[in-house]
């Protein structure tokens, strides 16, 4: 070979090399340019909790990858997850459809506080005061009934039936996780443990139908297989506004208060994003987003201060129940 053709050569082989080495930076100046991400664990309905997550996109340019989980137990499953990743958390917030499995969190030491300026706007009994989560948009724990095959229309009825009635055509979700599970803690707070138990047995002795999750419940009564059922306002609407022959009806505690159950948001302590992960903690618990919420097909309950001019009447109606 010739001393041309070697130095050919040897360009070619530099040239070679600085493609292969260009091509290994590019990923790496794209991974540095591209703006920060926020990872959200997110146990809400994913077709009204993406809606929202979008729009905070849209308004701060911020990323957000978000992380949804099934319908039984989603609730739980991100509970576990975020525990179990306690020591390396992947999480910057969590999302929840409802406290329980927060204030769990809460007990471990997985949150950090944050005072966010737009929880003023939501009343006390809705947040932790030390701001290591707090509440918004909730919903009302309901019986739904069969209007072809039951008559009643009031609380008083369908709570004597529960207690004294052949229940094998009455369903209610598995109270393991979920909004059941937040329903029976509140009947345990007002009737104590042992209470608690006796009304579970007296419900399986009488030969209550348990169901996976509340939307099994939903499915159940709206088909006319049970003539009454314990579910969440967001399910019963579902069942209505299909057009089937439903009503809910609020679901009272033996202190004759109603069951709201509010989402939640944390910031997960040890989180990589901590000031994205305030921005987004705040613009959740705004006005504007209560209001979304309460417009969407699940018509969430506003817990904050709101224009209630703006609200569908029939969330008006749960506002005023939840008071």
């Amino acid at each position: 070979m010739s001393i041309a053709d070697r130095k050919s050569s040897a360009r070619w082989a530099l040239l070679v090399v600085g493609i292969l080495l260009a091509s290994l930076a590019v990923p790496w100046l794209r991974q540095q340019s591209a703006p920060d991400q926020l990872t959200v664990y997110c146990a809400h309905d994913s077709i009204f909790a993406d809606e929202i997550i979008r729009l905070f996109e849209q308004r701060s340019g911020i990323r957000v990858n978000v992380r949804y989980d099934t319908e039984a137990n989603k609730s739980l499953g991100l509970t576990n997850l975020l525990l179990e990743e306690r020591a390396a958390p992947r999480c910057d917030v969590f999302w929840n459809n409802q406290a329980l499995g927060t204030m769990r969190l809460q007990r471990e030491g997985i949150l950090q506080p944050f005072q966010a300026e737009n929880a003023v706007r939501i009343p006390d009994r809705y947040k932790d005061p030390t701001g290591a989560w707090t509440g918004f948009g909730g919903r009302l724990r309901v019986y739904l009934v069969n209007t072809e095959r039951c008559p009643f229309t009031d609380t008083a009825e369908l709570e004597q039936a529960l207690q004294s009635e052949p229940l094998d055509d009455v369903a209610i979700a598995v109270p393991l996780f979920g909004t059941t599970l937040s329903h029976y803690s509140a009947i345990c707070s007002e009737r104590s443990l042992t209470g608690l138990l006796q009304w579970h047995q007296s419900l399986h002795q009488r030969g209550i139908r348990e169901v996976r999750g509340n939307s099994g419940v939903k499915d159940l009564v709206a088909e006319g297989v049970c003539r009454f059922g314990l579910t969440d306002t967001d399910d019963a609407f579902a069942a209505i506004d299909r057009g089937k022959p439903v009503r809910m009806i609020p679901a009272r505690l033996p202190s004759q208060a109603t069951i709201c159950i509010p989402n939640s948001v944390a910031i997960i302590q040890g989180c990589r994003h901590e000031e994205l992960a305030k921005q987004f903690v705040n613009f959740l618990l705004s006005e504007e987003v209560e209001l979304r919420l309460a417009q969407s097909a699940s018509r969430q309950i506003p817990l904050g201060a709101i224009d209630e001019s703006q609200l569908p009447e029939d969330v008006r109606q749960l506002r005023a129940a939840a008071a």
